[in-house]
């Protein structure tokens, strides 16, 4: 009888430790579908063991299903009420979700609980700007300069993430959190590497390999839907590799179907996919992520091709002595910004952003009692992240609405928190605070569709509206920026002079309060405006996607020719292929 008790009392002990291991062997390849099932059988097994519902919940998180982790650490966290990393991981799942009234606790208690977790910081101040509050910010960066003044850039660099710094210290900050990030990243695979990386080409194409999370219904894959499918097969070969989710849309299905060989790598660890990369022979490898969110450098860190370029995705130098160009245009880059790099900066003609020469405009019209907005009423929009709002550009915005009567904001709907500080802000700046209207999600040939409803769209100086812009624009809305001094902050810019309307670009944000009032009691300046958008932008260099691929199959051409003679890369501008057009 007693050998029969300990059996059964040892058995499933045994099973639990082997699909315990099992789990780990998935996660450590990247497998976390499979990890998060076999962590969520041990979690059923071992109901009280905290380490078990940890796992799982790492799991979920890594697999972005933020939702369904919110119990299970919570569960971890009555269990282990002072685990830091609970309370931390807790605060992601919120701020993902858009709940950063709940995520900001989560995180300031991470951070009593361990005052030296850098990675709370710097998503706290994430949250701060999530929910527009720019007090909070303000103290949050008087904390990050005291603790800067006592450390080293190895630990101060640590606060604040690489994407984040563009707006909060744009400049040499920035760019110094970037390279410290770069560093961390080379000094984790400094001993391990892909194997041996294409030297010889087996084709006469140059093979090009793009790198995303984001080819799905989502902003990157928007721009380059027409991409793929336009370069010239008998110069190039096309090879996507996708480290995101799958949704099943025509977006991602496209992108599927237009490159020549597309690779789904979310279940792949760096090694294995910079093996992978480097056994496809890849010439040139294109990061469109950076460090931006579900971005992937580590696999660029190990080198797994002879060149490679950041592109599109991430507005800011990488820091990275592993990326050797950085793509832009002498409007986002002019002369005499190189130094904002450690890459070399490639200028295209026109703007350095592709876009869809064919992205579909929905033709059922909505109204704007549809969208909340008065018949009658001047209607300015900022269809952006409402993170990209600062007290200056809010401060200009409520004068604005103050000179012109009737007029409103219609904004992009966000996190709940960040429309209650918006609206009180407005109040406080005696604007009536329901002259903040919220536009909820739509599919995007109907997003596309309602910019027509609003008379001007009022860019973010901090950090431009990048796809944001090129959306109205093709929508036939005029879109009205001050460029700053760095990349992230002369998108917009690039835009309109690419679009053949540079005289939206204005030069500060006194120009640009004038502007934005004179186009609301001069309407017939803004009918002139909108017509000539409306008449050159579908003919612009802007939106002429054929033409652009040509630009940019002439960037990498070089690119190639350098490496194949051992030249070292070097910047250089690209002459338009049409130079007429």
């Amino acid at each position: 009888m007693l050998l029969r008790l300990l059996s059964g009392f040892f058995k499933p002990r045994i099973d639990v430790d082997a699909v315990h291991a099992q789990g780990l062997a998935h996660y450590g390849r990247g497998d976390f579908e499979n990890a998060e099932r076999c962590f969520r059988d041990v979690a059923r097994l071992m109901p009280d063991e905290p380490t078990a519902w940890v796992n799982l919940a790492v799991a979920l998180l890594r697999l972005q299903r933020y939702a369904d982790a919110v119990p299970i650490l919570a569960r971890v966290i009555e269990m282990q009420p002072r685990l830091a990393g609970a309370h931390y991981d807790l605060g992601v799942c919120y701020n993902r979700l858009r709940r950063n009234a709940e995520a900001i606790p989560c995180f300031e208690r991470a951070i009593a609980l361990e005052p030296g977790m850098h990675k709370a910081h710097a998503s706290l101040v994430d949250a701060y700007l999530d929910c527009c509050d720019w007090d909070a910010v303000e103290r949050w960066r008087e904390a990050f300069f005291e603790y800067r003044a006592r450390q080293p850039r190895a630990l101060w660099a640590q606060r604040v993430e690489p994407f984040t710094a563009l707006t909060l210290f744009p400049g040499e900050i920035a760019k110094d959190v970037a390279e410290q990030r770069a560093l961390d990243l080379a000094g984790n695979v400094a001993d391990r590497a892909p194997g041996a990386r294409r030297d010889a080409r087996d084709t006469a194409r140059i093979r090009v390999g793009y790198v995303s999370a984001d080819l799905y219904d989502h902003a990157t894959a928007h721009l380059t839907y027409g991409l793929y499918a336009a370069h010239d097969r008998e110069r190039f070969e096309v090879y996507v590799y996708s480290s995101g989710p799958d949704d099943g849309s025509h977006y991602r299905r496209h992108i599927e179907q237009t490159s020549d060989r597309f690779v789904d790598i979310r279940n792949e660890n760096a090694e294995a996919t910079a093996r992978r990369i480097a056994a496809d022979r890849v010439d040139i490898l294109v990061d469109m992520k950076g460090y931006t969110a579900h971005s992937r450098p580590d696999i660029f860190a190990l080198r797994p091709a002879a060149l490679q370029v950041s592109w599109l995705g991430y507005p800011g130098t990488m820091g990275a002595d592993f990326i050797d160009y950085f793509i832009s245009d002498a409007v986002a880059t002019p002369p005499g910004h190189e130094h904002e790099f450690t890459e070399r900066v490639v200028r295209l003609p026109g703007s350095y952003q592709v876009n869809d020469s064919r992205q579909p405009v929905a033709k059922t019209a909505r109204t704007r009692a549809d969208e909340g907005l008065a018949e009658n009423a001047f209607v300015y929009c900022s269809f952006n992240r409402l993170s990209k709002i600062d007290r200056r550009v809010f401060s200009v915005w409520m004068d604005i609405l103050r000179a012109v009567p009737g007029s409103v904001l219609w904004l992009l709907h966000g996190d709940a928190q960040a429309e209650r500080n918006l609206a009180r802000a407005a109040g406080a700046a005696g604007v009536d605070g329901t002259r903040l209207v919220f536009a909820g999600n739509l599919a995007k040939p109907e997003h596309l569709a309602r910019h027509r409803l609003a008379d001007l769209f009022l860019d973010t100086p901090a950090y431009n509206a990048h796809t944001g812009t090129s959306d109205a624009l093709w929508a036939g809305l005029p879109v009205l920026t001050a460029p700053g001094r760095t990349f992230a902050t002369r998108v917009a810019a690039s835009l309109v002079h690419a679009c053949g309307l540079p005289e939206l670009a204005v030069h500060d944000l006194h120009a640009y309060r004038e502007t934005a009032i004179r186009y609301a009691t001069d309407r017939q300046a803004l009918a002139a405006v909108t017509q000539k958008l409306r008449a050159v932008a579908p003919a612009s260099a802007l939106f002429d996607t054929p033409r652009f691929v040509r630009n940019l199959e002439t960037a990498y051409g070089r690119m190639d020719e350098r490496r194949r003679a051992g030249r070292a890369p070097e910047p250089f501008s690209v002459e338009d292929a049409f130079p007429g057009a």
